[in-house]
C-alpha cells in the first residue's frame, strides 16, 4: 500500500470519526430531558430566569436542569464582554444574579432550589428528580 493511499484511508477514518462525533451530539441533545416538562411548565407560568453568562450561580442554577436547561426561560442579562447589563434586564432592574421574576412581580434572587420553584409557582417536579 502506497503512502498516498494510507494517507485516504487516514482522512476518511478522521472524517467519520467526526462525523460520529457530530450525529452523537444531535442525537443526545434532541432527546427530551428528565425536566423538560418542569422547565416549560415555568415559563407556561410565566417564571423567568434572569441571569449572566459569567456568573457561577447561574451555572449552578442551569446545572440543577440537566439536559432540560435548553428550556428554560432564561434572559441573558449581561453585554457579551461581561462588562455591562442589557437593557431589558435594567429596564427589570436587575441587580443580582441569578434572579427569578414571577408572573405576581415577586422575586427571588441566588440558587433558588427545584423543590422551591415548584412551590412558587405550582409546577409539579417529576419522582426522582
Amino acid at each position: 500500500m502506497t503512502q498516498k493511499n494510507k494517507n485516504i484511508i487516514g482522512w476518511i477514518i478522521g472524517i467519520l470519526v467526526v462525523v460520529l462525533i457530530v450525529v452523537g451530539i444531535i442525537w443526545a441533545a434532541s432527546r427530551p430531558g428528565k425536566l423538560d416538562a418542569f422547565a416549560s411548565c415555568l415559563e407556561e407560568k410565566k417564571a423567568v430566569f434572569y441571569g449572566a453568562f459569567w456568573c457561577p450561580h447561574c451555572q449552578n442554577q442551569k446545572a440543577m436542569f440537566g439536559s432540560s436547561q435548553r428550556k428554560l426561560p432564561y434572559i441573558e442579562c449581561s453585554t457579551p464582554d461581561g462588562k455591562g447589563q442589557l437593557q431589558i434586564c435594567e429596564d427589570k432592574q436587575i441587580d443580582t444574579y441569578p434572579t427569578w421574576i414571577f408572573e405576581d412581580g415577586s422575586r427571588l434572587s441566588g440558587e433558588i432550589s427545584l423543590e422551591r420553584l415548584s412551590e412558587v409557582t405550582g409546577c409539579e417536579l417529576p419522582q426522582n428528580n
